[in-house]
């Protein structure tokens, strides 16, 4: 006997005491699948007979349960359950959580019931509580599926129970496993001429029968369409619309949620009593004209809708009115309510028709939300979900959604077919909603978006964790340091050294970045020019209304740091932004990149620009005290020893440090130069961030470096060059050169350089491979570990350094940076890109060496 349960559903096993129902639960489900009153009841006092701590252990195991409920997880209750009063709230708590109740009834005979009971020790009550379960169970089996349980197996007999098999089955919303690509349509309400237009437009092919009506369409890519309901009323042609969509269904070329209006028709064919309005009446006029045979295939259609699909792996969501994120992959009364209706206020408008509670202002969902339902003028993103319905029988536009492309694809209506109640809002203009209901305009931050617990999804690195110690952190900087929210769109994220190297003199080295690219699998890598300077974001606009129109602030764009803090005071930023904007004019960028503003990574110098205070407080004065100290040891155990007293060793060991502080000064000093105003402020940028609608990290390299070119060309007082080497990692006179040319920089003074794949953002077999790797010259990292640090013992220590956390935050950081400019050019809310933005903020609190 095969015995079929949903999916993310809630089993509950009923049977008097000695059916069988723990064995049976053992068998059939893994152990922590099942919840076992006698356990619970252990578990709260330590005796699973004791029976005067059943309602607190049933406390406990409806609590679990409903924890695992709402993780989506299968959940099956072990308890005698033969009371409706003791089924109901298990009933209830699958309602509440959107899954689908099962009853599988174990009813033995009398006989064997009390026979088991009789050998266990810890059963020692009479046949009597036998009995009693028994009558109480023959009182409920008629009355099961009435209390709410949507699936009843009864096994009758100890052959049946051994032979029964479970069967776990997706619920019919679950088309994870189906990636598209997929043609997303809006709601057609009849109009068939127009969605064959639509459809030619999408390169579909129409097939037709003899008579030439449409009986369905292919298209030659292997693109499947999915309809968002209401494919019927109101229209003039809803038999051929339906009769060209059924054949595509058919035929495997199409998905098709249900619709309100495919809910009433189904009513009304089958003779239910309902309001033939809203383009019902000329719907059944319709089809009055078709054969019986066709009705019947009509009713049998729509009555097999199901209310939304989870889609190409979960990224993906298509519900005739909407669905919020919590009934997502769900079956219930509630979530196909709110899949066809959508949800209102109890309000009407002065139109009379209800006043819709706007649910996608409020998605915080990681899936792809496409709907219809309420008629707009244009189809617009509102935190990742789309309204495909452009109101085409109303003399709107239909509308397709293209995904993955996310491509919006529309026709014209031929003519106003069905005269709306209300008009068309104008484009970008929302549906009145009264004042008590909360509504959530795109740039409005809310502290909610980044504290606690958070996990942001990225398309490059799949759901990253911020834990809320993080966050914390993360929430003081923002909220003391940084500039206005609106400029950051992006924040750099941290560089992983090079693994450490095996000589006896360095630290790290580029024949370790070459082998490790290597073993990764890149095989062609460019060394750029690290220059010594502070990481800086430049975000300038076209012009002033560019400013306020895109980003709603005045001003001429923003510099900020890689913690969000600004480099200059306003009047400097400007001046500096002034430059910037003439260059990118000068090399023709604006009408090149086809944008009004421009997004860049760059290095401004020098140091001292941003790190003045750090550098007198610790750098200087460390070598100053050390130049004024070590000289006159020196000299004194010099004289020591010149007397007879035994000094070497220390004389020895303070002369190399005397010499270690003077490399130290020096090391510093050669990244310093004097600023005033922006004399003597360089700016070396490297890679093209974001402009508007678009991305450049599937660019390689070298095109990024050559568009830096041309802004130097520009203005090259201001602008400076970033070095560079191409490398193959399979070459050893290509790798050997790389080698040559990081000796040649590091030997001038130079902090090193940076290799990176030649091609950006490169996948290996868990996610991005680093996105680059510095690797730094010797006297540089003076700075960083000290005047002392190449001594032998020193560098010995050294080398223990633990790499995997900075690696591992690296990556981590890049993908939520990506996916921050991915949001930004599909223009998202801006609450949406700052939880990418704040995230990397966050992870750069995380308990790592801060000198790697």
């Amino acid at each position: 006997m095969r015995l079929s349960i949903p999916d993310m559903s809630l089993v509950v096993l009923i049977g008097a005491s000695g059916s069988g129902k723990s064995t049976f639960a053992r068998r059939h489900f893994a152990p922590t699948q099942v919840l076992s009153s006698d356990f619970f009841r252990g578990l709260v006092s330590d005796d699973e007979t004791d029976q005067s701590a059943t309602a607190d252990a049933f406390d406990a195991l409806h609590h679990v349960a409903g924890k695992r409920l709402a993780a989506g997880r299968l959940t099956v209750v072990d308890a005698t359950n033969v009371q409706r009063h003791a089924r109901a709230p298990l009933v209830e708590l699958a309602r509440k959580h959107n899954v689908l109740p099962v009853a599988i009834v174990l009813d033995m005979p009398e006989s064997l019931c009390v026979e088991r009971n009789a050998s266990r020790p810890d059963r020692d009550f009479g046949a009597q509580v036998v009995r009693r379960h028994r009558a109480e169970l023959r009182r409920s089996l008629k009355s099961l599926q009435r209390e709410g349980f949507r699936r009843v197996h009864v096994l009758r007999s100890v052959e049946e129970v051994e032979a029964a098999s479970i069967v776990v089955e997706p619920l019919l919303n679950d088309r994870r496993g189906e990636t598209g690509p997929f043609d997303v349509i809006g709601d057609v309400h009849g109009c068939r001429a127009e969605l064959e237009d639509l459809l030619g437009t999408l390169g579909y092919v129409v097939e037709r029968d003899a008579d030439g009506r449409a009986v369905g369409a292919a298209h030659p890519a292997g693109r499947r369409a999915v309809f968002v309901g209401d494919l019927v009323d109101r229209g003039p042609d809803t038999p051929g619309v339906l009769r060209l969509v059924m054949g595509m269904v058919d035929a495997g070329h199409a998905l098709v949620v249900c619709g309100n209006h495919e809910q009433k028709l189904v009513r009304a064919l089958r003779g239910r009593k309902v309001s033939p309005s809203h383009g019902l009446a000329a719907t059944l006029a319709q089809l009055e004209e078709e054969p019986e045979e066709f009705r019947k295939r009509v009713e049998e259609f729509c009555d097999g809708l199901v209310a939304h699909y989870v889609l190409d792996g979960g990224k993906l969501v298509v519900a005739h009115a909407g669905l919020p994120e919590r009934y997502h992959g769900r079956a219930s009364g509630t979530v196909r309510r709110f899949a066809l209706f959508g949800q209102t206020t109890g309000e009407t408008d002065e139109y009379g028709l209800p006043v819709r509670y706007p649910w996608a202002k409020d998605y915080r969902g990681r899936a792809m939300v496409l709907y219809g339902h309420t008629p707009t003028p244009q189809a617009e993103w509102v935190n990742g979900t789309m309204c495909l319905d452009t109101g085409c029988v109303f003399g709107g536009k239909l509308t397709a959604l293209r995904y993955p492309e996310r491509e919006v694809v529309s026709v014209r209506a031929h003519r106003v077919w069905y005269e709306p109640v209300k008009p068309l809002l104008p484009a970008g203009e929302l549906p009145p909603v009264a004042e008590s209901v909360a509504r959530r305009e795109p740039d409005v931050l809310n502290l909610a978006d980044v504290t606690g617990h958070r996990v942001v999804e990225t398309r490059h690195h799949g759901r990253i964790t911020v834990p809320p110690e993080r966050a914390a952190a993360a929430l003081e900087v923002m909220s003391r340091f940084a500039l206005d929210p609106r400029w950051l769109l992006y924040l750099p994220p941290t560089m992983a050294p090079v693994a450490t190297s095996k000589r006896p003199d360095v630290l790290e080295h580029p024949e370790d970045a070459f082998a490790g690219y290597r073993a990764a699998g890149v095989q062609q890598v460019l060394c750029e020019e690290k220059h010594m300077g502070s990481r800086a974001v430049v975000l300038v606009c076209r012009d002033a209304s560019t400013a306020e129109n895109r980003f709603g602030v005045a001003g001429p764009g923003a510099v900020h740091t890689r913690t969000g803090r600004r480099f200059f005071e306003p009047a400097t930023t400007e001046a500096l932004l002034s430059r910037v904007r003439a260059a990118v004019s000068t090399a023709g960028l604006w009408d090149e990149l086809g944008t009004d503003w421009l997004l860049l990574d760059a290095e401004l110098m020098p140091w001292n620009a941003k790190a003045r205070g750090l550098i007198a407080d610790q750098y200087a004065s460390v070598g100053a005290a050390a130049e004024a100290a070590l000289p006159v040891a020196v000299e004194a155990l010099a004289a020591a020893a010149a007397r007879g007293v035994d000094v070497a060793d220390l004389h020895v060991r303070t002369s190399a440090r005397s010499v270690n502080a003077s490399a130290y000064r020096q090391a510093y000093r050669r990244y310093c130069w004097p600023t005033e105003g922006l004399g003597g402020v360089r700016l070396a940028p490297f890679q093209v961030l974001a402009t508007e609608g678009r991305t450049y990290h599937d660019r390689e390299h070298v095109w990024h470096l050559a568009v830096a070119d041309r802004l130097v060309a520009a203005d090259p007082e201001l602008f400076a060059t970033t070095r560079r080497c191409a490398v193959d990692t399979t070459d050893p006179a290509s790798t050997r050169a790389g080698i040559d040319w990081w000796e040649e920089l590091t030997a001038g003074g130079g902090e090193g350089m940076v290799v990176k794949p030649a091609a950006n953002l490169t996948r290996g077999r868990r996610g991005p491979v680093q996105p680059g790797v510095k690797v730094r010259g010797r006297e540089y990292l003076r700075i960083i570990y000290g005047p002392d640090y190449t001594e032998p013992e020193h560098l010995d220590r050294l080398r223990d350094r633990s790499l995997g956390r900075k690696r591992g935050l690296a990556v981590r950081e890049y993908a939520l940076g990506l996916e921050a400019l991915e949001r930004v050019a599909r223009g998202e809310p801006l609450w949406r890109v700052h939880e990418c933005v704040f995230a990397v903020l966050a992870l750069e609190s995380e308990p790592v060496d801060p000198r790697l």
